[in-house]
């Protein structure tokens, strides 16, 4: 992680932990409709905050939801998960992966509607994101779908728009990428 990438999150942890009331509210907006999101940043900072200013910098704007995992597209997985997963789906040196919270460290479970980032080893978490649908324990600290037993960073909650995310995992798919992709035009902050 960048130093200074660093030290703006540790900045944002301090300002919010004066206000720790404040969870941020997030509207996906997609061409299926809009998901809203609340933001934990009191239990997941690091996280949420990483996650906010890749908003702040436009990062998802024309991004999309790409992949979709179904209790019968992963045949060769002795764990079944249901999610879907979205984000900008390439990786360069703007999006520097963040330190890894796990749910043994922030009490976030893998439940229906959480969103967490999408990770290959810890640490390695950037823009990447999925939202569960159903519970996912599996996903959680100790679990099994990830050999290394440290689990997904979870970091919020969809309050609205469920039933836009369950549209999406039952879009057909090919190996468990949508066909067509589902795009989503923006994630901006909720002012109301």
């Amino acid at each position: 992680m960048k130093i200074s990438h660093f030290r703006g999150i540790i900045f944002s942890i301090f300002i919010l932990n004066a206000c720790s009331d404040h969870k941020p509210e997030l509207i996906i907006q997609t061409e299926s409709g809009e998901i809203i999101v609340e933001l934990y940043v009191d239990k997941a900072p690091i996280t949420a905050l990483n996650f906010l200013s890749y908003i702040d910098k436009g990062a998802y704007k024309n991004a999309s939801f790409y992949r979709t995992v179904t209790l019968n597209n992963q045949p060769v997985n002795p764990v079944k998960i249901e999610v879907i997963q979205g984000g900008i789906f390439e990786y360069d040196s703007l999006n520097v992966p963040i330190i890894h919270e796990t749910t043994a460290k922030t009490g976030i479970l893998h439940k229906d509607g959480v969103i967490s980032m999408a990770r290959l080893d810890p640490g390695t978490a950037s823009t990447e994101f999925f939202i569960c649908i159903g519970d996912q324990h599996e996903l959680d600290f100790g679990g099994l779908r990830n050999p290394d037993g440290q689990g997904f960073a979870a970091f919020g909650q969809v309050i609205k728009g469920m039933d836009i995310v369950r549209k999406i995992q039952i879009k057909p798919a090919q190996n468990q990428y949508l066909t067509p992709t589902i795009q989503i035009f923006n994630i901006i902050q909720n002012k109301d």
